[in-house]
């Protein structure tokens, strides 16, 4: 069959689809299944026989959107705040994981300079971090203490005032998206160029260790949450630059809806580092090594799990479900195959 007669063949029925999935509010959960199947009939036939075709894109965002109605129409156990956490975020981090690769690649290559620099310019260090910040921790090394300056003011006082700090920085490489993802990449460039440096520094004055068992306590989440803020700027970019079949607004709407949601993920973890900056970092060098690495682990591993682990298995709970939702109408034969009725 040709892709106009099946697009003229279907078009009524697609139209109809979308009225009673979207502006019917009270179609039954199990005719909208029955719907669904039918849409991801036309889907597959479409696939196979057009696969460069547009009807392709049309099919498969109404089969998502249709998809995502058939679960909203169920009792939700939990409140929208665990929604959002438990299931959306995931889905949505699952769904732009090439960001994160993106993302992390950038971070890696950028914090890879800053070290090279440090380590072949000597005024690099003083030039990225500051002459004061240099010169106080170098006095600190020589006293003993190498992160004796996560000691200064009170705990609730840093605490409040790092996670504000942290929190901004997180906003502007977000928001840095807006510029095509430039701006998102050269406020990553800079906290990465200033951390390849700052730990180099440590590395140089033979404190290395001593560096890492106290400042990565805080820093795992802190740094890792600064990555996923730039998967979100990189996603907002991608949606102004890439477009696809929508228009440049449209794109732009949806690529904003979608890293916002993925950088308000990142709060609650910025919050939890900013709180072991202000409570818990400043008495690493009384701690045991047992006890101060495994803060750091448990802590990278909480927020490794949630961003690189716990999506894959959200989406692959939602993939049985979908099957299961095909298999229970499989048998029935008022559905459409292949654009033909098979009643």
């Amino acid at each position: 069959m040709r892709e106009a007669a099946f697009i003229k063949q279907n078009k009524e029925k697609w139209l109809e689809f979308e009225t009673k999935i979207f502006k019917n509010s009270k179609t039954n959960p199990d005719d909208l299944s029955k719907l669904y199947i039918q849409l991801m009939n036309d889907l597959a036939y479409a696939q196979t026989y057009y696969p460069k075709s547009k009807t392709i894109l049309y099919l498969n965002d109404l089969a998502a959107r249709a998809f995502q109605r058939i679960y909203k129409t169920k009792k939700e156990e939990s409140n929208r705040l665990v929604s959002f956490f438990k299931t959306e975020v995931p889905l949505l981090v699952h769904e732009y994981r090439r960001y994160m690769y993106y993302a992390f690649a950038f971070f890696f290559v950028f914090v890879f300079i800053g070290v090279i620099s440090a380590r072949y310019d000597n005024n690099f260090i003083r030039l990225v971090l500051g002459d004061s910040y240099v010169n106080t921790t170098i006095e600190n090394i020589k006293d003993g203490d190498p992160v004796a300056i996560y000691k200064s003011g009170s705990n609730w006082g840093s605490h409040i005032g790092i996670t504000i700090n942290n929190l901004r920085v997180g906003l502007f490489n977000f928001i840095g998206g807006v510029f095509g993802g430039l701006g998102t990449i050269y406020i990553l460039f800079q906290n990465c160029l200033m951390l390849g440096a700052f730990q180099y520094m440590f590395f140089k004055y033979d404190v290395f260790w001593e560096s890492v068992r106290g400042i990565w306590i805080h820093g795992t989440m802190e740094i890792f949450a600064i990555v996923i803020e730039a998967m979100a700027g990189l996603i907002l970019g991608a949606s102004i630059l890439f477009p696809k079949t929508y228009s440049r607004y449209e794109s732009f709407k949806r690529g904003m809806k979608i890293s916002l949601k993925i950088f308000i993920s990142t709060i609650p973890f910025t919050i939890i580092a900013g709180f072991l900056e202000g409570y818990v970092t400043r008495y690493s060098n009384i701690m045991p090594n047992w006890l101060s690495v495994g803060i750091i682990l448990l802590t990278l591993g909480i927020i490794s799990f949630y961003y690189f682990i716990y999506p894959k298995m959200v989406y692959a709970d939602l993939a049985k479900k979908e099957n299961e939702y095909k298999i229970k109408f499989s048998g029935d034969n008022n559905f459409i195959v292949a654009g033909r009725s098979d009643k």
